[in-house]
């Protein structure tokens, strides 16, 4: 039987400087917005803030991070899969912080029905995927041309928000499309850095954060400086 997915992505409040990496180093980062989009759904919900004239307001309140808890709680136990691509090391991650609800974000994250592919692909190869590149192996449109996760803080506090509410939404989207199409087919394909096609066989589809973990570690030997599983996980204890 088909699971019924929840998919769910969050973007930042806080400016990055451009080309740092370490994102975590300039916590807390708030949340300017997030999306949440059930398989059996033809629409996402969005989160955000909002001013007392009705609009986006520049980040939002610790209350509208844990009204965004309360529904994933909700919806995993009227038996959705919560989905995501890096939602394990990140997203939960900075909801937690956001929230003040750790222990609730933490059974989110490590919840026996939380599937996070990017995690998964991690654990299988030792190098994550970026979810761009996957979506577009896949044939999928990915993300808008000249958007991306560092660009959206710039863009939300220059007032441009419906572009980044829109991007949010492109995002779930795409993290929804791409699961259902690497379940049907079997495989993940991705556009590689040197644009090649990167394979990764899925005869079982998707598998769950524990799941994931329990995998053997794969040898990254040949790799300058590999991450180790903790990057992600670390947060968790």
């Amino acid at each position: 039987m088909k699971r019924k997915y929840l998919a769910f992505d969050i973007e930042i409040a806080k400016e990055i400087p451009e080309g740092e990496r370490d994102w975590k180093a300039y916590r807390p980062l708030g949340i300017s917005c997030a999306a949440t989009l059930a398989s059996d759904a033809d629409e996402p919900l969005l989160w955000h803030g909002l001013t007392d004239d009705g609009r986006p307001a520049d980040q939002m309140t610790q209350q509208d991070a844990m009204d965004l808890v309360h529904h994933l709680a909700m919806m995993a136990n009227d038996g959705y899969t919560i989905l995501t691509w890096n939602g394990l090391g990140f997203d939960f991650d900075t909801l937690a912080e956001e929230s003040g609800m750790s222990e609730e974000c933490q059974r989110l994250a490590f919840d026996p029905d939380h599937v996070d592919m990017m995690f998964h692909v991690f654990c299988t190869l030792g190098y994550p995927v970026a979810l761009d590149r996957a979506a577009k192996g896949m044939g999928l449109a990915g993300k808008p041309e000249g958007m991306s996760g560092a660009l959206a803080p710039h863009l939300w506090a220059k007032g441009k928000r419906q572009e980044v509410l829109d991007y949010v939404v492109q995002d779930v989207r795409t993290t929804l499309e791409l699961a259902q199409v690497c379940e049907e087919r079997g495989y993940l394909h991705w556009i590689t850095r040197r644009g090649s096609i990167g394979k990764m066989a899925l005869p079982s589809g998707w598998i769950t954060v524990r799941e994931a973990l329990a995998l053997p570690e794969p040898d990254t030997s040949w790799m300058s400086n590999p991450w180790s599983r903790s990057k992600f996980t670390a947060w968790l204890s």
